[in-house]
């Protein structure tokens, strides 16, 4: 309904911003120009973003970047960013990238796949809109989830680090669990979760403390619709991606109007850096996709409502997820002190929940002053965040080496579950305590 006011209100932007337009040099005219804008702004239905990563630095010299697609299904296409190396280049440790299934493109981590990509080969986990898929390609769940995850690693290949960034951080523990219990030979070197609600129960946000006053049956009462003509995917159930941009943007409100209302300001006084720096946050912030209802719904229930996974119940197909059957994995989680998303130790209780892993190969990186966005993206992720989670994979994957010489120190046995763990905190190693999961 509004898209005659928008394209209305692009051309009188167009127009007011026209050199030969004397209205344009007015005042009046500049915030005419701005309201337009604002105005299209806010009602666009934004596309899904590009990565638009076309070169990266390796060994202080510039190589190109080009995007493949290294292994595709219905509901995934995972990208390779291939470099153009240099024939005597030694070969980079492989990177899977797990973004999050929970309304925003994999674009959104741009930020995360430009960190590595000068010293990894990165893949990462580009999710399809639901309102695209077909209905006739079959519905996709949690446990499908599952099973993409482990079909992408035994892609990559043994060696392979995998990185689950926040939503994804309970599907992959699942898939390595279930690697690990199978014997299975491509298990991951590392494993790193950031920002994820292994255990809800913990520190709850607002969004956990949601899901627990609702239920299960009002959020498929409320926030389920069919996908309508003529989208590919028309009849199928989604959660439309709209309704949980809405979410996310009502949690900090005061924040984004404070934002456009700064926007309509630069507009107006012409400070063009300000306005881009604006502009390419929300053109990707909100650039929205839907997910299917029963992954949807799934994902309500076990993790959020009825905790599985810390509850020793969570199951894969009618096979018991076990998360302490992992044991040559290294695990690393990370956190932010200001997250309202995924509140403090809800990540760290991984740890507590695969007390099989020795604990010289478990580490915990709580990160100050960042809140959700700012564990994977950001000024204090490039300089803080990004290079310990490289250290941890290139350690780990040296141990593994060595451990693997016939003349090597044996690895350590699994033991018990570890009483503490080393964290990192501001700069300091300290000890924090690990709580014994919650019974029922």
């Amino acid at each position: 309904m509004l898209s005659p006011y928008r394209a209305m209100a692009d051309a009188t932007r167009i127009a007011l911003s026209n050199p030969v337009n004397p209205w344009t040099h007015t005042p009046m005219g500049r915030q005419f120009a701005a309201a337009a804008e604002l105005f299209e702004r806010t009602t666009r239905r934004y596309g899904k973003p590009v990565f638009g990563l076309t070169d990266t630095l390796v060994g202080g010299e510039r190589v190109p970047v080009t995007e493949e697609i290294a292994w595709q299904r219905p509901f995934c296409n995972l990208i390779h960013f291939r470099r153009a190396l240099p024939p005597r280049h030694k070969p980079d440790p492989k990177v899977l990238i797990v973004a999050p299934m929970s309304g925003h493109y994999a674009t959104l981590l741009r930020g995360t796949v430009e960190a590595f990509l000068p010293n990894h080969e990165v893949y990462i986990t580009d999710w399809t809109d639901a309102r695209m898929v077909p209905v006739a390609d079959g519905p996709f769940d949690l446990d499908d989830y599952v099973d993409y995850v482990i079909s992408m690693i035994h892609a990559l290949g043994p060696d392979t680090h995998v990185m689950a960034v926040c939503q994804p951080a309970v599907p992959v523990f699942m898939a390595v669990a279930r690697m690990e219990a199978e014997d299975d030979p491509y298990v991951p070197t590392t494993l790193t979760l950031m920002g994820g609600p292994i255990d809800t129960r913990a520190n709850p946000t607002a969004v956990n403390r949601l899901a627990q006053e609702r239920g299960t049956e009002w959020f498929r009462r409320n926030v389920l619709t069919t996908v309508p003509f003529p989208h590919p995917g028309m009849m199928r159930q989604v959660y439309p991606g709209f309704l949980q941009i809405t979410g996310f943007m009502t949690m900090n409100l005061d924040r984004h109007v404070d934002a456009h209302r700064d926007l309509f300001r630069n507009l107006v006084k012409g400070d063009g850096d300000s306005v881009q720096k604006h502009r390419e946050f929300y053109d990707e912030y909100l650039a929205v996709m839907d997910l299917t209802a029963e992954f949807y719904m799934q994902t309500i229930e076990r993790v959020f409502v009825e905790h599985h996974l810390p509850r020793g119940i969570m199951m894969h197909r009618d096979r018991p997820v076990d998360p302490k059957a992992i044991r040559r994995v290294a695990l690393l989680t990370v956190e932010g002190e200001n997250d309202d998303i995924t509140g403090g130790g809800q990540t760290l209780a991984a740890h507590g929940l695969a007390s099989a892993i020795p604990e010289d190969m478990r580490h915990h990186h709580l990160q100050p002053a960042v809140g959700h966005y700012g564990v994977f993206n950001g000024s204090r992720f490039r300089a803080d965040i990004a290079p310990r989670v490289m250290d941890f994979m290139r350690t780990h994957a040296w141990r593994k080496v060595q451990a693997a010489k016939p003349s090597a120190t044996p690895a350590p046995q699994a033991g018990t579950r570890p009483a503490s763990l080393k964290v990192i905190r501001g700069g300091r190693t300290v000890t924090a305590a690990l709580q014994a999961p919650k019974k029922d």
